[in-house]
């Protein structure tokens, strides 16, 4: 924060010019644990390295990363480069306790810090790694007992019993299910049965039906003749 809010004035004004924001406000948190934060072990070192020059630099770096193990971190290292502590540039490499240097826990797990220290000699580099005490490795196996094992199975029913798609309640549901479609089917009206369909008669009736039924002309002519004669009686 700096003096009287000296850096946070800073901030404000930076992200009001850059983003053009008429009142930022910024929220500030407390760091639990200084010396598990690598940006912090960083500027300490760089402060010091200002303060008292760059000869002690090793005491510094060992009562840095002691203070840090003293706080249960599990590892930490510090590398220092530029003209220390003659005038050619050289790097220097601090480590102690255990320390991931790949896989995703690398990337993940491990807290980084970088920070420069301003000397009449020219800028020191300092490059800080920690890994707190809260990452989970996974080779980090614990095997539980059996007062810890009936609690657990006693916890899984109680979530099994609670939760909405357990089996006892999706049987509940299908049988809740199968009754309401029961009940339409019931509802619903029967449908009346279609008419029969009229068998096709044969050809030869259909046509005799077609035909109107005209006499004989030798009927006709007999009847004719009959009524012309008279009885010779």
């Amino acid at each position: 924060m700096g003096r009287k809010g000296q850096h946070i004035k800073k901030l404000t004004s930076a992200i009001k010019k850059r983003f053009e924001l008429e009142n930022p406000q910024l929220e500030i948190a407390e760091v639990e644990n200084v010396n598990l934060n690598a940006k912090i072990v960083a500027e300490r070192i760089a402060q010091s390295f200002e303060r008292y020059g760059s000869q002690r630099f090793k005491g510094i770096v060992h009562r840095v990363m002691q203070d840090s193990i003293t706080a249960k971190a599990m590892g930490i290292e510090v590398t220092i480069s530029g003209k220390v502590p003659s005038a050619r540039a050289k790097a220097w490499r601090f480590y102690l306790g255990y320390l991931k240097k790949c896989g995703d826990i690398a990337l993940t797990g491990v807290d980084r810090g970088f920070a420069t220290a301003k000397l009449k000699s020219g800028i020191i580099g300092i490059k800080v790694r920690i890994m707190p005490p809260t990452t989970k490795l996974p080779d980090d196996i614990h095997v539980a007992t059996a007062s810890e094992l009936e609690l657990l199975t006693q916890e899984l029913k109680e979530v099994k019993s609670g939760v909405p798609g357990s089996h006892s309640e999706s049987q509940e549901t299908a049988g809740n299910e199968e009754g309401k479609k029961e009940e339409k089917t019931a509802k619903k009206p029967r449908k009346r049965a279609s008419k029969k369909k009229e068998s096709p008669e044969p050809q030869g009736v259909q046509a005799s039906q077609a035909q109107p039924q005209t006499p004989s002309p030798t009927l006709a002519a007999q009847d004719v003749e009959l009524e012309e004669t008279p009885d010779e009686n």
